[in-house]
């Protein structure tokens, strides 16, 4: 077959799935596969903006084609649909008109959930972290709100702006502070420290995050770093929109203090959890029972992080048996299902990442305290690498554990 129509075939497919927010070595990996089960050789490079492929023909050029990768989206549905084109493609091996009629069936069959629920997606995905930042029923409430309002400003700006992802975290995160701040200068009572961190999280870039310790687990340490540097950037773009919500308020409505923090029960935390989980595995796309068993997965992985911190008494060491009970689970989960472990990785320890971290360090520099900013910054630092250190070992560990019983149970 034409190796050029090969070579386009699978850039189509490691496009999609780049976009749609795959790790690098799983785009790199599709490609390989798709070039190698016609019979050629390739030699394939991706980082988060870019692919570089090359096809190797004995006695003849090597064909090389770039392309670029503009932005990624959230998608863990297509990561899914794609993946599964790939090991179609490999198995069947068809003409690549054929494998093109499939890709277009794929887009035509695209899931996405409605305005009405992915704005209700944002508000039970911020409800239910104010319960987990120490709010009760009326943060719970306010916070759902500030979600949907940071949810709309981030639709608005990306479809005027394009995707210029550091100015709609600033103007989402800008909204919504705002909106928390507002909202206790007539409610008193309001502890909107914890509203502000649970609407924060609809911001965490977690599919990041764990991308980029995913990369670096398999080697691809340049995109491992470059979604590091995202991610870095995404936080500064959080804190500068709470800055200046702050600051704002402060002119309007005058200096106020929160309420104080609820010490909520592991059963309400659990409940308040699986609601949030519910919420972000909508907004990452998810759909049909992928949903419950990512919700499952999060919820656990907060309760051993609450039993592990009691246990303990170690903070740090709850992040760290927590997390690597998500990953051991995504890679299970993985082999069950035959699905990414992306999926239930990103959803699963997505109630661990350090989205209140983030707020309480620019809110000690806000209020001119560096040495909470410096003790704040360091433990979210903290947080952040011992989470990356439980999940670069538990995946590891765990795709050799279940990837050697999946190959027993197939003999």
């Amino acid at each position: 077959m034409d190796p050029i129509q090969i070579m386009d075939l699978a850039m189509d497919v490691g496009y999609h799935l780049a976009k749609a927010g795959a790790e690098t070595y799983r785009v790199e990996e599709s490609i390989n596969r798709i070039i190698g089960a016609y019979g050629y050789l390739s030699d394939v490079f991706v980082i988060p903006n870019c692919m570089h492929v090359t096809i190797l023909r004995e006695g003849e050029e090597p064909i090389t084609r770039m392309r670029r990768i503009r932005d990624h989206g959230n998608d863990l549905d297509a990561v899914e649909r794609y993946s599964n084109i790939s090991r179609r493609i490999c198995a069947e091996r068809p003409a690549p008109t054929q494998a093109e009629e499939w890709m277009r069936a794929e887009k035509a069959a695209k899931r996405v959930y409605p305005l009405p629920a992915v704005l209700l997606a944002n508000f039970l995905g911020a409800a239910g972290f104010a319960i987990l930042f120490g709010g009760g029923c009326m943060e719970m409430a306010v916070c759902g709100v500030c979600g949907v309002l940071a949810g709309l400003t981030g639709m608005l700006t990306t479809r005027s702006l394009g995707s210029y992802t550091f100015f709609h975290i600033v103007s989402s995160a800008l909204v919504m502070a705002f909106a928390a701040y507002a909202a206790s200068a007539l409610l008193p009572a309001l502890n909107y420290d914890a509203v502000i961190s649970g609407a924060s999280m609809l911001l965490v870039p977690g599919l990041l995050f764990t991308n980029a310790m995913r990369d670096i687990i398999y080697g691809d340490t340049n995109s491992g770093w470059n979604r590091v540097v995202q991610v870095l950037l995404i936080a500064a773009a959080i804190a500068i929109g709470t800055a200046l919500a702050h600051g704002i308020c402060i002119r309007l409505f005058g200096a106020a203090a929160s309420a104080a923090g609820i010490d909520n029960s592991y059963l309400a935390q659990a409940a308040a959890c699986f609601v949030a989980v519910y919420g972000f595995s909508m907004l990452f796309n998810i759909h049909g029972r992928g949903i419950l068993l990512c919700c499952v997965g999060g919820t656990v992985t907060w309760l051993i992080f609450l039993l592990a911190a009691d246990a303990s008494g170690s903070e740090l060491s709850a992040y760290f048996f927590s997390s690597l009970f998500a990953a051991l689970y995504a890679e299970a989960m993985a082999r069950v299902r035959k699905y990414p472990a992306i999926s239930y990785l990103t959803v699963s320890i997505f109630p661990l990442l350090p989205g209140a971290g983030v707020y309480y360090t620019m809110k000690c520099a806000v209020e001119g305290d560096l040495d909470g900013f410096a003790a704040q910054g360091m433990h979210t630092a903290a947080i952040a690498g011992i989470i990356a250190v439980a999940v670069i070992f538990g995946s590891t560990a765990g795709a050799a554990i279940f990837g050697s019983l999946s190959k027993r149970l197939q003999k």
